[in-house]
């Protein structure tokens, strides 16, 4: 599931451009469609045409709404960069630019609207090149233009085919186990209760499941979820979600409090950060500025302490340590936005490296500054998660070489991560083994993963078995061989990811095939009748049954192989085939048989079952490549 983000300025276009792309109104308030303009977050969603749902957040343009813009793209996986062709780049559509830099938004498209108000194609190629200036050198650099009409409705599919395979090119969000949902929104429906929304973070949200809400910490239980106005028993990471609450009312809550699972999250008044002020900031950052703060859908004020500097000049970064006036919930990794409070202005933002610093911090103290880089390189923990993340499950030993940190080092990092469950075993589907025992871990050849990693094969795994299903609709499972192909997977990867999520109830398997839980072979009513009559012949004459190609050309070969793998026919070689139930009784028979006498050979079954010596020998030829018997000479014999 992604989240797109709209941004630009006011009055161009972002609105009518979502209506168009959706046909859902994302301006829900009696006033904002009284000025035609976006006030707070609106939320739309469509369908790709890869068939992948996409959330949309639409967010205001003018500038004095800025800070309900940035409660809405804080989680966003994309940008939709909205600019008017009659107009072209304007304040806010740099501030808006500015605000993306600083959050780091990985990706983006900008849509150049209302190409229908300008006749002039020079026009147009003027304000293109006004853009690529504009975009140069930030996290847009690379965004493609796209040339749209939201009223004439040019250029919306090829806009829709740009974002499609824009997504499908971005990493999986992280499934940390750790859900996070920064609320953007509170509401009631009658019958219902307290609901709030948000864009999902770092983990899954299960209906019936305990959760918290912080910083008032405040305790609930899932009634409900829904995603896009469904209703689902799990909410992935990065899915634009509803939360019904029990026990809850709306004045409890806020935009700006964050719901997680209980226990791991502490809220907190002071914030070590790295810190960038933008080049067009008006004046430096002075030490213990009071400033606004913006992180999630959080809006808090606080004062910057400048760590290692007397000031912050304009295009600078340095070490800055926040003391809020509140607590908030944040996390290592978290960006952020600062504004002035007046005159009203973004100044600068960046990336939160320590959410728990034990006390406020004295200002030129070199150590400080040689921990806070340590910390914003990444701890050895932070290098092995990021690499399970990005490479997936891998053995231990591989991980530890592939790190570049010292290999005791690595060692104790991964043991400290097994210990708290954000690195597993992938073979160790109860839990059951403790670091303690796998001992060495530079010499061990265990699979490991990480949540997100996890998450990521599994999602592979799950994409390659739908289209599978979907191209071949009367196999019961895709074989394993043919998902190994296509996955390019160690046998032995394969096999204990397919033994998790067998665990997980994401997937079943056999022997020789896997599937997804909910893919059943269903028959149509001409497919069905032919099969009845067919079943018909094979009960009335058990044992002188059509043979195989005659099956396969009545029915067709896919639906024969469906009743073979759906365990109503069972193929005894490429001359025989009879029904289960027959092999069934057959096996029966011989056992009590092989018990009785030690020995059976084909011309004794051939006489008591009344068929051709064809037909025997496909029999015991069957079970001996079943194990259970075994030829010795012309005779067979049980197999204990």
């Amino acid at each position: 599931m992604r989240v797109i983000g709209t941004a630009g300025h006011v009055d161009h276009g972002k609105s009518t451009l979502v209506r168009a792309l959706t046909g859902i109104d994302p301006d829900r308030l009696k006033e904002e469609k009284q000025r035609q303009m976006t006030i707070d977050l609106g939320f739309a969603w469509l369908t790709l045409p890869s068939q992948e749902p996409v959330g949309i957040v639409d967010v205001p343009g003018h500038q004095d709404f800025i800070k309900n813009m940035l409660a809405g793209v804080g989680g966003i996986d994309a940008a939709l960069f909205v600019i008017a062709a009659d107009e072209g780049v304007m304040p806010q559509t740099r501030e808006h630019l500015a605000i993306l830099d600083l959050l780091e938004i990985p990706r983006g498209i900008i849509a150049m609207t209302k190409v229908d108000m300008v006749n002039d194609e020079d026009w147009l190629e003027l304000v293109e090149a006004d853009i690529s200036e504009t975009v140069a050198h930030t996290v847009l650099a690379d965004a493609p233009i796209m040339r749209v009409s939201a009223m004439r409705g040019d250029g919306l599919p090829d806009l829709l085919a740009s974002l499609d395979h824009m997504l499908a090119a971005a990493p999986p969000r992280p499934n940390r186990g750790r859900p996070r949902l920064p609320v953007d929104r509170v509401f009631s429906i009658s019958g219902f209760g307290t609901i709030v929304t948000g864009t999902l973070l770092d983990g899954e949200l299960h209906a019936g499941q305990e959760v918290e809400i912080l910083p008032q910490r405040l305790q609930s239980r899932i009634r409900g979820l829904q995603s896009h106005k469904k209703s689902v028993v799990t909410a992935e990471p990065g899915s634009r979600t509803a939360v019904n609450l029990t026990g809850l009312s709306t004045d409890d809550l806020s935009r700006g409090s964050v719901l997680t699972t209980p226990g791991w999250l502490e809220p907190t008044q002071l914030v070590d950060v790295r810190l960038k002020l933008l080049a067009d900031a008006p004046k430096p950052l002075r030490h213990n500025q009071e400033v606004e703060v913006f992180t999630g859908a959080i809006e808090v004020t606080g004062h910057a302490r400048l760590l290692g500097v007397r000031q912050l000049e304009p295009g600078q970064e340095g070490w800055v340590q926040l003391r809020l006036d509140q607590r908030i919930p944040v996390v290592k990794g978290d960006h952020f936005i600062i504004r002035q409070p007046s005159p009203s202005l973004t100044i600068g933002g960046g990336v939160v490296v320590d959410p728990l610093p034990r006390r406020r911090h004295r200002r030129f103290r070199p150590e400080l500054i040689r921990r806070l880089e340590t910390l914003l390189a990444g701890t050895p923990e932070d290098l092995l998660l990021a690499e399970l993340d990005r490479q997936g499950p891998r053995p231990i030993k591989a991980l530890i070489d592939a790190v570049g940190v010292p290999t005791t080092v690595a060692s104790t990092a991964l043991h400290h991560l097994l210990e708290s469950g954000d690195v597993f075993l992938l073979a160790d589907v109860d839990g059951r083994t403790t670091p303690a025992q796998l001992g060495d871990l530079t010499k061990a050849k265990e699979l490991v993963a990480s949540r997100a990693g996890w998450a990521a094969l599994l999602s592979r795994i799950k994409a390659t078995l739908a289209d599978y299903h979907q191209r071949t609709p009367l196999r019961i499972g895709m074989p394993r061989s043919e998902l190994k192909s296509r996955l390019k997977l160690e046998t032995r990867l394969l096999n204990e990811a397919l033994q998790r999520g067998e665990h997980d109830q994401a997937l079943v398997t056999t022997d020789t095939t896997v599937r997804l839980p909910d893919h059943r072979v269903t028959f149509t009513a001409g497919q069905q009748a032919a099969i009845d009559r067919l079943l018909a012949r094979f009960q009335a004459e058990p044992f002188n049954t059509p043979l195989p190609r005659d099956v396969a050309n009545t029915l067709g070969d896919d639906v024969m192989m469906a009743l073979v793998e759906g365990g109503q026919l069972t193929l005894l070689s490429k001359d025989v085939i009879i029904l289960n139930s027959t092999y069934a009784d057959f096996v029966d028979w011989l056992r009590t048989y092989l018990r009785d006498h030690q020995t059976v050979n084909v011309a004794q079954v051939r006489d008591v079952f009344n068929t051709s010596r064809k037909y025997a020998l496909a029999l015991l030829e069957y079970t001996d490549d079943q194990r259970l018997t075994r030829r010795v000479g012309d005779e067979r014999v049980l197999v204990e």
